[in-house]
């Protein structure tokens, strides 16, 4: 670089620094004034005049984690701003900037969904900041994780809750319960041979003895349900072909509905009430 070069790019790097503080202080202004517009005639006033993720990346010139850091900084002081009744409004939009700002930086998604979900209560919102995660970092487990919990927790939708545990439990670095949580929720939705190859493979897999309990209390608890299922069939066609109930389960065998009797995971033979055909495991499951 020639001696004469060098006072050219001193005076380039000057201009772009006062543009960039111009632009600063001109956004600041903006957002002094926009402050001053009533609220109950502009819904969010502060947040409207917010630009797009894809704007701000190409106007920060290549400070855009900065400028994440700074949106999200001032989201947690406007979101816990109890006193702007409108706030939740923008919500999303406000922390789609900051995932375009910066893909990578993880702690506005969880922030964002808990917001979404515990102070608006907008689960829907929640889960879709969650799933913006997890498509911009398709390597972390605990986007889908915490999506599954909401799911299982908040909605009861234990299909939903499996298919969120699913893509966790393959990642890198997803703990071994997330496994187990797959298993549960497969069989809350009534898919035994899921939960039954699930909590199998905990069993054979684990290490720790009270994890291979819990592995082996529910597949009693699968198998239980399953046998007890059959069981209930068996007896409402007994009943239907010869109009009564059987006096014993064993009858079942000797009418040629069932070509054996299951037993439980224990080798138990299942209780049955012959008042009420009603057949019942002779342990309860997580007390074994």
């Amino acid at each position: 670089m020639t001696t004469k070069a060098l006072p050219k790019r001193i005076s380039g790097t000057f201009l772009l620094g006062l543009f960039l503080l111009a632009a600063c202080a001109g956004f600041m202004g903006l957002k002094l004034e926009t402050d001053k517009i009533l609220r109950a005639k502009i819904p969010g006033s502060s947040i409207i005049y917010v630009p797009s993720g894809k704007f701000l990346k190409y106007a920060t010139f290549g400070y855009s984690g900065l400028a994440a850091d700074m949106i999200y900084l001032w989201a947690i002081q406007y979101y816990s701003t109890y006193e702007i009744a409108d706030r939740f409004t923008y919500l999303d939009h406000i922390f789609a900037i900051i995932a375009e700002l910066d893909p990578r930086y993880t702690d506005p998604y969880e922030v964002g969904s808990m917001i979404a979900g515990q102070e608006a209560h907008d689960i829907p919102l929640a889960l879709r900041i969650l799933d913006r995660g997890f498509a911009k970092n398709p390597d972390m487990w605990l986007f889908p994780f915490e999506a599954g919990h909401i799911a299982q927790r908040q909605l009861k939708d234990f299909d939903l809750a499996r298919k969120y545990y699913e893509k966790a439990m393959v990642l890198p670095g997803a703990p071994d319960f997330t496994k187990r949580l797959y298993a549960n929720a497969a069989f809350k939705v009534t898919d035994f041979k899921t939960s039954w190859e699930t909590w199998l493979e905990v069993y054979n897999t684990a290490t720790d003895d009270r994890v291979k309990k819990i592995a082996s209390n529910h597949l009693y608890q699968v198998k239980a349900e399953m046998d007890i299922d059959a069981l209930k069939e068996a007896v409402a066609k007994f009943k239907e072909k010869y109009k009564r109930l059987p006096d014993e389960l064993s009858r079942l065998v000797t009418a040629g509905i069932l070509t054996s009797l299951p037993k439980d995971l224990d080798g138990k033979d299942y209780v049955y009430d012959t008042t009420t055909g009603d057949v019942k495991p002779p342990a309860v499951w997580w007390k074994r």
